[in-house]
């Protein structure tokens, strides 16, 4: 009979909220690949714990729903053995460099709610990008089955397949990973991983401040700096009909936007009123890269190194959403580059009431789509030089299976060591290919025979005529 199955939990804390996944596995496979799977999933009622930095107790609080929720979906005798972890990702990389008390005393309270539950409680720690990067590339490939496959006879096969990029779009960064045969220039962005016994050099780099609602606040900055912070000011990206009230200070809050402050006071209001021009709004957005500096022989953007992207690609989250909106509201296949900057222009050109009208669930984020789906384009193809040939490769999606594709699995397969350095041994199939054998020769025997009956018969009935 097979092992009682085993748990793990993991929350994944974002700038923009926070989700607790339950994951499960047999317990005497948990070294094969594949094998580990969602097992629930709740989402954090609020904002990202990084929010609450003037609050810290209440971001501890704020996880009790959800870890009431992991206490039902685990049965109760695997409790005490079931491991929690906690990964907080750019929105507390952002509160660290703001206020390093701040952050420490929210990774505090977070960890002293997790400590009073039943389970096995291993950190709350703030991952680094390079980890985020890395650890969503490795969850990507696992869940894949990338790296190892069992063969039919119980042994273990590497499939001399090619692993998948995997391309991350967060509320405050932004991450790209991918194998590469290509030198990488720059050690900082260089991982070589060993996993099942085989060496992979990873190309990887998080991009702090380029993340979704980050990128809308630094566009707002560039927009009021270029018409100098009048009282009313025209936003390229909102669509026409849309307007609003925005104080200095839910602008200038972040360090991604504090070279650009005003000396203006921070509770000055400013009405920002939507004027829908697509190419203007491409032009504003274009000034959030930087792509004049570079000291390797090629970059990204943001003097960061970047060898040439290949093979196929997984891009999820805030990536996933975006082109999902595109494809099902705006009912517009994206294939080709040409698709997303086409879309992103039909977006930019289509008025408030006729957005609402198409799409009235996602009124909060719906005058960002604009933004966002040109920002999109630009990161890919200006920014990540993916072109006619290159971007077609990158499949949008949010699941493998049933599995949420993210960090959060990577990390705790790292942390729990599931997945072996070396090759996995294979006498533990050996008795396994045994029986495999067995059956085969009954097949085989039982076959032959057959065939023997068959041909005895036929012999007879002509021998009878």
């Amino acid at each position: 009979a097979a092992s009682p199955p085993q748990y793990g939990i993991v929350l994944d804390a974002g700038s923009s909220h926070t989700a607790v996944f339950v994951y499960k596995w047999p317990a005497d496979k948990e070294n094969n690949t594949g094998v580990v799977s969602e097992h629930s999933m709740c989402d954090v009622e609020g904002p990202g714990i990084s929010s609450y930095s003037s609050n810290p107790p209440a971001a501890g609080t704020s996880l009790v729903h959800c870890l009431n929720q992991a206490l039902r979906d685990v049965p109760k005798e695997k409790h005490t053995g079931t491991p929690l972890y906690l990964g907080a990702t750019a929105g507390m990389r952002l509160l660290n460099i703001m206020n390093l008390q701040a952050s420490d005393a929210v990774l505090s309270a977070v960890a002293a709610t997790l400590k009073s539950y039943p389970f096995d409680f291993r950190g709350a720690k703030i991952l680094s990008g390079e980890e985020e990067g890395v650890f969503g590339w490795v969850t990507a490939n696992y869940l894949l089955e990338n790296f190892i496959k069992r063969g039919w006879l119980g042994e273990w096969i590497q499939p001399q397949k090619k692993t998948l990029g995997a391309m991350d779009f967060g509320g405050a960064s932004t991450q790209i990973t991918f194998e590469t045969r290509d030198t990488i220039e720059d050690p900082r962005n260089k991982v070589m991983l060993k996993l099942y016994g085989q060496v992979y050099k990873v190309y990887t780099h998080s991009f702090l401040c380029y993340g979704r609602d980050q990128v809308l606040k630094r566009l707002l900055s560039k927009l009021l700096q270029a018409e100098s912070y009048q009282a009313t000011i025209p936003h390229p990206c909102w669509p026409t009909g849309y307007h609003k009230s925005l104080s200095l200070s839910s602008i200038y809050d972040s360090p991604c936007t504090e070279k650009e402050r005003p000396s203006l006071a921070l509770n000055t209001t400013i009405t920002v009123v939507g004027s829908g021009n697509g190419s203007l709004c491409t032009l504003h957005v274009s000034k959030l890269f930087d792509f004049t500096t570079c000291s390797f022989s090629r970059c990204s953007f943001d003097g960061i190194f970047q060898p040439e992207v290949s093979g196929n690609f997984i891009a999820f989250s805030a990536f996933f959403y975006t082109v999902d909106f595109i494809q099902t509201v705006m009912r517009t296949p994206v294939h080709l580059p040409s698709d997303l900057k086409d879309a992103a222009k039909t977006i930019c050109a289509t008025s408030w009431s006729e957005l609402l009208q198409k799409a009235p669930k996602l009124e909060k984020r719906l005058p960002d789509y604009c933004a966002v789906s040109t920002f999109v384009y630009l990161l890919t193809t200006k920014g990540y030089n993916f072109n006619n040939h290159s971007f077609p490769n990158i499949a949008f999606q949010k699941k493998a299976g049933e599995t949420s594709i993210g960090w959060a699995l990577g990390y705790m397969l790292n942390l729990t060591n599931m997945i072996p350095a070396e090759k996995p041994s294979s006498h533990k199939s050996m008795l396994y290919n045994y029986w495999v054998i067995l059956i085969l020769l009954f097949v085989v025997t039982t076959l032959m025979s057959l065939v023997t009956a068959v041909c005895l018969l036929r012999r007879n009935k002509s021998s009878a005529i």
